[in-house]
Order: structure tokens, then sequence, then C-alpha cells
């Protein structure tokens, strides 16, 4: 089974034994339904996406307002998050089995190890549903399962989860925990990701004998040239990565031949939640760094190497 990291708050919350359906109070009668029902197998189908780290199918199964959480994660939290779905660390096959009375049983299988899920019956309250479900090792089925009751509600004609355990499923909230929680890694990942762009710029130097107009200008292509040369990934030719903005500016408007001269910065995108320190590389190729408080860098800051 998965080894708890960093992310304590969250796969703390999965691992607890709930009582939350037990305490919650509606007007109307609860009702036991099949696992045929859409409860059930919107449980079902998040377990799979879950297991394979599959965020297109993940995010259906996310409320409108934690879905535009998920989406500004870094890919890191948002795999974290599928992760402790199935309290597995490795990305994932899934397969799906029904015991004698129907319900169903997910199977996830991964390099290091395999969990069962077992989904049990759907209690319906209005536009509330909650389900008990048992993650075991499949290695080990004498041992205890976790018990965990998954609890959705109705949106747009649809499933979302809305709790799992005794986490609620408030994303906005926990997404600002997991940026501070990110910032180190951030920083260290920006100043790499500054001098690759760096790199980038005086390997198109020297190729077309001119400084690149924009960062955009370096992003990968199936056969490069000058408007498209195939020296970054996508998202750090966007000026985007890991809560990170890179810009470039031509110092003196003058783009052509080794004379040109240029700067790059790397700020935070949500300063004290995605990082505190701005990067910045001056014309003589040193690199500096500062707190700014979100705000571009100078050639004056301390150097980093």
């Amino acid at each position: 089974m998965g080894t708890p990291n960093r992310y304590a708050l969250l796969s703390a919350a999965l691992l607890a034994v709930p009582v939350f359906a037990s305490t919650q109070e509606s007007g109307s009668q609860a009702a036991t339904v099949t696992a045929g029902d859409p409860p059930a197998a919107a449980v079902r189908d998040l377990m799979i996406a879950a297991c394979a780290h599959d965020e297109t199918e993940f995010e259906r199964f996310l409320t409108a307002r934690n879905l535009e959480s998920f989406k500004r994660l870094a890919p890191a939290a948002r795999t974290e998050l599928m992760k402790r779905f199935v309290l597995l660390d490795g990305v994932g096959k899934a397969s799906v089995s029904a015991n004698p009375s129907g319900r169903p049983t997910v199977r996830c299988t991964t390099p290091g190890g395999a969990a069962d899920i077992q989904i049990g019956g759907t209690e319906l309250r209005e536009n509330l549903s909650f389900l008990p479900i048992d993650i075991r090792d499949a290695s080990n089925q004498g041992g205890d399962p976790h018990h965990i009751v998954i609890s959705l509600v109705r949106e747009r004609s649809s499933w979302r989860i809305l709790s799992m355990g005794l986490l609620f499923m408030d994303l906005p909230s926990l997404e600002i925990e997991w940026d501070r929680a990110q910032i180190g890694d951030n920083e260290r990942d920006a100043l790499a990701d500054l001098k690759a762009v760096a790199t980038a710029v005086e390997t198109y130097r020297r190729t077309y004998s001119h400084l690149p107009e924009s960062l955009e200008r370096l992003e990968h292509a199936a056969k490069p040239s000058a408007e498209s040369a195939g020296l970054l990934d996508a998202d750090l030719a966007g000026g985007r990565r890991n809560g990170y903005v890179f810009r470039m500016v031509i110092v003196g408007a003058n783009d052509v031949g080794a004379p040109a001269q240029y700067e790059l910065s790397a700020t935070p995108a949500a300063y004290g939640r995605t990082g505190r320190l701005s990067f910045f590389r001056d014309v003589h190729g040193k690199f500096h760094a500062a707190d700014h408080q979100g705000g571009v860098g100078h050639s004056l800051d301390p150097g980093v190497d």
C-alpha cells in the first residue's frame, strides 16, 4: 500500500474510520439501493480514474467549485490527490468484478502493490448519497480493511464527490495548503527552469544569429525553425510552470547577433502560495534571487548558482 508523504492532511483523513454518514440528518427517509444505481457507478468509475491517474476522467466527479481548484493545482498535487483515493503510490490498472450481491469491487494493480476496493450499498437522502467502501491490501486478504464512507452530491444531474472519510472535499482550501507545502520545490524548479530557458535562448542565438522575439519561438516543433525552434516544452515556452511566470526582455531593442542582450525573470504566480523568491538573469548571464513580494527581481539581488 502507499506510504504517506508530505500531504499528511489528506492521507490521514482518508485513513480515518468515519462516522459521517451515521451523523447526517435529513427530513427524508433513507433508502438503500443496489450497486447498479448511479451513485455506486460514479464511485466505481471515480476509483478506476484514481487508480490510473486519469485526470480527465477524475474531473468528471468533482463539484464545479472543486474542479476549478483541481485544474490550478500543480501536476504533482493532482496526482497525490488521486493516489490517496486508492492508497497506492504508483499509477495502476483497474479491473472490476462483482460480489454475490452484485456490488462492484475495483482492483487497482500497480507495480508496487494492489488494492481491492469493495463498494457497499448506497444510502440516499434527497440530493445526497452515502456509500461505505472497504479498501484492502490485495496481498493480505486476511488483514483488516480501511473502512471509509464516501458522500456524493447531485450536481447538474450527475453525482459528484463531496467527502471521503472525514475529509470534506474543499479543494479551494486544501489548494492553499498544498501550494505552501510546495514552495521550496517550486523555487528550486524555477531556478533550474530559468537556467534551461537561458540555455535555449543561447542555442537559438547560435543557430539563427539573433535572439528569439519571445519565449514562444523556443517551443518544440516537429520541424524546428526560427518561428518554433524546438528547444523548450510547451508550458515553459508559454511562460508558466510549477507556480512561476517566466519572462524575457531584449535590452536595447536589438536582437541581432552576439552583442544583443537580454534579461530573464521568474516570479511567483501567486506570491506566498506558489513561491516567495523572484529569480533574475542579468545581461551578463548571472543569476540572482530575492523576495520582492511577487515583483520582478533585478541585478542588485544576491547571486545564486
